[in-house]
């Protein structure tokens, strides 16, 4: 039977909740007469229909499984606080609420996880759910559930699951979601109870987002087809440690314990961790035929549906802590802003988890950012402590080329039989398909995946150490996310962590993904642990596919945890982590990572805060706020004094060019000047780095011609091959971030370096110097912007250029128009860029869109927790035309902050509707 209500759902009458109220039923309406006469789905939609799966939030509803009564208190964005005296109870209520707002989107997860997306989406889905088959994340969260976690974590678990299916029970699609309403014109997919294994599988999809380098390791062995060795290493410089800080500056390695500590005896240098050859067997180039098959290999990985990133690129964040020296309060502000894709609804779900009173019984009083589908809240803070999160960027990934024999693999002197399982697939609206998963002792063979990467694998050459080709090379991937973890024990740790030594206690179990943990608490201490499991390796150091066969390039065992750094109320005050480098290398003896991000936004955020310490001047909440919407460009400040000092001809572009002088380098939605300099930016790219990349790196469809590969000389222009790039828009290189500015920074000044060089065009002469190459991209972008924004420079403005568009991440993306238009939101002009505190995100090689944003912004008042402030990129609910499916998103883009109260006196005052679950 469906659970008992005694009220009907609706919203607390109230000045702001008519006028929602209002709009939604104005869309509903306008829909419903969009879609009569029989146009797509629309003919068997309704307003009831539209409005079915909307949660009810007031009046009581029974629950079987209780053992009390819940309150559950929405305020007037639809964000609950949960109050229950159990800990079962509340974990129970959250899976129900949860359920109430989001079920379509965590049913779409699970799918996800399990690689079981062609049930609800047919055989379109069927690649996508053979490579996650392959990974095997949810076999992985099952031996996790059955043999890693802690009882305390299972029962919340099932406890979770119990409330999700409190809610499913007695419901068809149609009264869950919108989207099951749509789903049920194509197949007849019903939603299946929630598991706990659900919930755990979460974790691995946000852990293969947020993977490390395995990318940059695709990259750079493609680009060997076009560039040599010093090319490559060009365009992946060292990390400039004098100029960007690392996040920690005060602790040490100390050699003679083996441990992190502040104020340890000197490290040791060196890189204990790996040390010898890169990979391939000792090349530094990858073979043609090699180049082939991870191109393969990125265009599975690429079609894998996101799941809080652009699939591993581009994945930042930044959270920051001032100690309470420096702040007008007298106790630590923290803010946290992750930068994941742009989704609908956001990955983020906001809820306060409280115990009436917290005891043996109820140990929760805690309030933040969770994951919809996973009990616990992952970013946030409980009455004692606070905590952020950004990406580590650690290397937790390696690709082995596999030497295959029969049904067999070669390892040093042997042949080893692969471990096989087979996965059925079922389809809607179709025959189920099996395939079988092979893997060797480092893991799943990926190219199994691929047609084309068995075929290129036959071909694929390696140096005269290697074994022979045989039946050719395959690839496979260690990842240690496919190996049990506790990291969900780590969610509900944090959430009752009470002070420093807890707080490290429980990110000892946070295994993947690893990520930086930024630390407050109420007596005025501030603190950062690197957590994870992260892999020491023998041979190689991760930046290129190691040999398989050969066992020196194994991983030797993790990084001791005692070895991980941390940092303890520092002496400057203050701790910024915008994934720059964890630790300077020549103080650390183990290898993190090749491949961090460069430092711009976290050595700006590091100069806001001096810039206002050695003012005199104390911060604020607001003035955290302020740092997270600083749009100020680096690569701006560097490139514009050069640029107005080439003398342009052609008034035009001279028109544009004037657009610099005076320009204060910051990226506000209205600016012309940021918008002319941003397409410089990206033409200068193009003409100095982009035209010389394979085109498995260029953007889908961008063609040249260019000398064949292995051409010894230099060829006429009829000689030369057409060749077009393979790489969707938002993925391509060179993406414009600071990876890049670093590039250009270390040749700027050499005017004549090859890098400037272009070849002459039908429109163009021959470029042989930089300011020759700065004024063609002055140009190319004086014509490029009239194309897109008009010839008058005074209509020009950056946020015409760099919109944000929300999508349902299904429907909204591959559904009929009239369903993508009744799902999806936007365009939203946005200030901000690449690279920039306010980070969103663009790809230079593809356009101005906004690609990734921050997914939230939060501002912890370690002194007043109701003082506090947080937003969300959309709104609490998933439901298309619930008043809270986007009622956060233009406060998010104007950059406000809204109040995000705590005690239980803030809640009440904040409260708009107040429902009773009872057992």
């Amino acid at each position: 039977m469906p659970p008992n209500t005694t009220a009907s759902s609706g919203q607390k009458p109230g000045k702001s909740g008519r006028k929602k109220g209002r709009r939604a039923r104005l869309l509903v309406i306008v829909l419903v007469l969009a879609l009569v006469g029989g146009v797509a789905y629309g003919a068997y939609w309704s307003i009831s229909t539209v409005r079915a799966s909307f949660p009810q939030t007031k009046g009581s509803i029974q629950l079987d499984g209780l053992s009390g009564p819940v309150d559950v208190k929405r305020d007037s964005y639809g964000i609950p606080q949960i109050y229950a005296s159990s800990d079962e109870d509340l974990f129970m209520a959250q899976g129900f609420v949860q359920a109430q707002d989001r079920f379509y989107e965590m049913d779409v997860r699970r799918h996800m996880t399990s690689g079981r997306l062609s049930e609800m989406f047919g055989k379109g889905q069927v690649k996508d759910d053979e490579f996650l088959r392959t990974l095997g994340w949810d076999r992985v969260a099952q031996k996790e559930y059955d043999t890693k976690l802690s009882p305390a974590t299972k029962k919340y678990l099932q406890a979770y699951a119990k409330g999700v299916n409190a809610y499913l029970k007695g419901k068809d699609g149609a009264d869950i979601s919108l989207e099951y309403a749509a789903l049920g014109f194509r197949n007849d997919y019903k939603p299946q109870e929630w598991t706990p294994v659900d919930s755990v599988a979460w974790l691995k999809a946000m852990a293969w987002d947020l993977r490390g380098n395995m990318q940059e390791e695709i990259d750079r062995s493609l680009m060997t087809s076009r560039l040599g060795p010093k090319q490559i290493a060009d365009l992946y410089p060292e990390y400039p440690y004098s100029r960007n800080k690392t996040i920690v500056q005060e602790g040490q390695y100390d050699s003679a314990t083996g441990s992190y500590a502040q104020g340890g005896s000197t490290a040791g240098g060196g890189s204990t961790g790996s040390t010898a050859g890169t990979g391939l067997a000792g090349n530094t180039t990858a073979p043609n035929g090699l180049q082939s098959q991870l191109s393969g290999l990125y265009d599975v990985l690429d079609d894998v549906p996101t799941a809080v990133g652009v699939n591993g690129n581009g994945i930042g964040s930044n959270s920051w802590v001032v100690s309470g020296d420096h702040t007008i309060t007298g106790k630590p502000l923290l803010a946290n802003d992750p930068h994941l894709s742009a989704s609908l609804p956001s990955v983020w779900y906001q809820m306060g988890l409280h115990c009436r009173s917290v005891s043996d019984k109820c140990q929760y009083d805690v309030s933040g950012y969770t994951f919809a589908g996973m009990p616990g809240v992952v970013i946030g803070h409980n009455q004692d402590i606070a905590w952020g999160m950004t990406n580590s960027g650690v290397d937790v990934t390696d690709l082995y080329l596999e030497k295959l024999t029969g049904d067999g693999y070669q390892y040093d002197d042997k042949v080893l039989p692969f471990t096989t399982r087979k996965e059925k697939i079922n389809i809607a609206g179709a025959k189920s398909k099996t395939i079988i998963v092979r893997e060797t002792n480092n893991g799943p063979l990926l190219s199994d995946r691929d047609d084309e990467l068995v075929k290129v694998g036959k071909k694929a050459t390696v140096d005269s150490a290697a074994p022979d080709r045989g039946d050719g090379y395959g690839i496979s991937l260690r990842w240690t996310a496919l190996q049990p973890g506790n990291s969900m024990d780590a969610v509900f740790e944090l959430d009752k962590a009470s002070n420093w030594t807890e707080f490290r206690k429980a990110s000892q179990s946070f295994d993947v993904p690893s990520q930086n943990l930024v630390y407050a608490d109420t007596e005025g201490h501030i603190g950062y642990q690197l957590p994870g499991k992260i892999p020491t390796r023998g041979k190689g150091d991760g930046s290129l596919p190691s040999p398989g066969w050969d066992s020196k390039y194994r991983w030797t065992g993790y990084i001791p945890q005692s070895a991980l750094p941390y940092e303890y109320d520092p002496e400057r005050g203050y701790i910024v982590t915008a994934n720059q480098a964890v630790v300077d290398k020549d103080k650390y003896p183990y290898t993190l990572t090749t491949d961090w991000g460069y430092g711009t936004r976290s050595q700006r955020i590091t100069d806001l805060i001096k810039t206002k310490i050695d003012g005199g001047g104390k911060i604020s909440t607001d003035d955290m706020r302020q740092m997270q919407l600083d749009n100020s460009s680096e690569i701006a400040k560097l490139l514009v004094p050069k640029l107005l000092k080439i003398d342009v001809a052609d008034k035009n572009v001279r028109e544009a060019q004037k657009l610099l002088e005076g320009w204060d380098y910051t990226q506000d939605a209205d600016s012309a000047a940021a918008a002319y300099f941003n397409a410089t930016w990206r033409n200068i790219l193009k003409l100095a780095f982009g035209n010389k990349l394979p085109k498995e790196l260029r953007v889908k469809g961008q063609c040249l011609y260019v000398e064949p590969v292995n051409t010894t000389g230099p060829v006429d222009d009829d000689q030369k091959v057409r060749e077009c790039g393979q790489r969707d828009a938002d993925q391509a290189q060179p993406d414009g971030g600071d990876r890049w500015f670093e590039v250009v920074r270390k040749i700027v000044d050499d005017e004549k370096n090859d890098w400037w060089k272009a070849p002459k065009t039908r429109t163009d002469t021959e470029v042989t110097n930089r300011d020759q190459l700065f004024a063609r991209a002055m140009k190319d972008a004086r014509w490029e912007l009239t194309a897109k924004l008009g010839k008058d420079i005074d209509t020009w403005s950056w946020g015409r250029l760099h919109r944000l568009f929300l999508k349902n991440q299904t429907l909204g993306t591959d559904g009929p128009a009239v369903v993508k238009y009744m799902l999806n939101r936007g365009p939203w002009k946005l200030s901000g860029g690449e690279a920039t505190v306010n980070a969103t995100g663009w790809n230079a090689a593809g356009g101005y869109g906004v690609v990734w944003v921050p997914s939230m912004r939060m501002v912890v008042n370690l002194g007043d927790f109701d003082k506090s402030k947080w937003i969300n990129l959309s709104g609490a609910s998933g439901h298309a035309y619930s008043a809270h499916y986007t009622d956060q998103t233009d406060k998010w883009v104007k950059g406000e902050l809204l109040s995000w109260s705590f005690s239980e006196k803030a809640v009440d005052g904040d409260t708009r509707d107040t429902l009773l679950l009872k057992p």
